[in-house]
């Protein structure tokens, strides 16, 4: 199947639409360039637009992603870092908008999927439905101290 191509100004327009659409990261937006067969400088010229347009914001991004997998996925904030490193957002960044999920909040969602997992295992003695729950959770991202602090309580 041969490809349709495009002029400079549609693939333009689509990778505006493709960043208004849902917040993207550089990498995402790289990513699809690379369907496009750009010479450098049009890349260029397009990442320099999206951003100066501000349909390119790797903050808001951040700030998004961050809330979308915190409140509505319920991830812990390890499975969030990794995934936004794997986005190559910087640590510094990462750090800097997990200031997007209200520290009750979190520590309200390790209680309630502790309770919510915890009563789901039957059949099992105390310390396995225990040790179950942990890595449960430590696989959702929570982080161990905080998983401990909501046992302890």
């Amino acid at each position: 199947m041969e490809k349709k191509s495009f002029t400079f100004e549609e693939i333009k327009q689509k990778l505006v639409n493709y960043c208004v659409y849902q917040d993207r990261c550089h990498a995402e937006v790289e990513q699809k360039m690379r369907e496009f067969m750009l010479i450098p400088e049009a890349k260029e010229e397009i990442f320099l637009y999206l951003l100066q347009e501000n349909y390119l914001n790797e903050e808001r991004f951040t700030r998004s992603y961050i809330r979308g997998k915190f409140y509505i996925k319920h991830w812990g904030r390890n499975k969030i870092r990794m995934n936004l490193k794997q986005k190559q957002i910087s640590e510094k960044l990462i750090n800097t908008c997990f200031d997007e999920i209200d520290e009750s909040d979190y520590f309200n969602a390790v209680e309630k999927a502790f309770e919510d997992y915890y009563t789901k295992q039957k059949g099992l003695k105390e310390y396995q439905k225990k040790s179950k729950t942990i890595k449960y959770l430590i696989g959702k991202g929570f982080e161990y101290d905080i998983i401990l602090q909501v046992i302890e309580n």
